[in-house]
């Protein structure tokens, strides 16, 4: 795999880039919000030395090709409202995940839907990648109907798959092929 710290993508709103250490805070605002990491499969961040911590795993991963981790920074203000990544990336099976997160004031902008497209579009593109997948909490219907408007496919549930601070749930699990794509792709949608 190529490495991918220098990675940046643009759309109209947002710039997404690797973070790094100026952006802890933002990136503890993100994860450290009870609300906002309520669907992941990890508990609320109680110190800055997470994000710290994060930061520095993503830029040495990042640099070796390992998976590909981005803040979204909106255009207009240079402040970091989330995160986005393709990960699992299985270069023979030309397979990834997808996953993000926003901070809660940026909800309801489209942001999530802008910044996915984008990152969708560079992993069917220039990564070469067939297949791009989903594990959300069929609860997020948020995060499903991101996955929806970009034409994924919800192809199964997998029972109590997470146990996060004592919570049982479940996985929806969805998928996109990259033939599939072209079709669904609307500009700035």
């Amino acid at each position: 795999m190529p490495a991918f710290d220098q990675l940046v993508l643009t759309t109209p709103r947002l710039r997404l880039r690797a973070l790094g250490d100026g952006d802890a805070a933002a990136l503890m605002v993100i994860r450290g919000d009870p609300e906002v990491v309520r669907f992941l499969s990890a508990p609320a961040w109680t110190s800055i030395d997470k994000a710290r911590e994060k930061i520095a795993r993503d830029v040495e991963a990042m640099r070796k090709g390992d998976y590909v981790q981005l803040g979204i920074e909106r255009v207009e203000d240079g402040r970091v409202v989330g995160d986005c990544c393709l990960f699992k990336l299985m270069a023979g099976q030309r397979r990834a995940e997808i996953g993000y997160s926003l901070r809660r004031d940026a909800w309801g902008h489209g942001y999530a839907h802008e910044a996915t497209g984008a990152l969708i579009a560079w992993g069917f593109g220039e990564l070469g990648l067939h297949r791009i997948e989903a594990d959300i909490d069929p609860r997020n219907t948020a995060s499903a109907r991101v996955l929806e408007r970009h034409g994924f496919q919800r192809e199964g549930l997998l029972r109590e798959r997470w146990i996060v601070n004592g919570e049982l749930s479940d996985t929806a699990f969805y998928g996109l092929l990259a033939p599939e794509w072209p079709a669904r792709r609307v500009p700035n949608a």
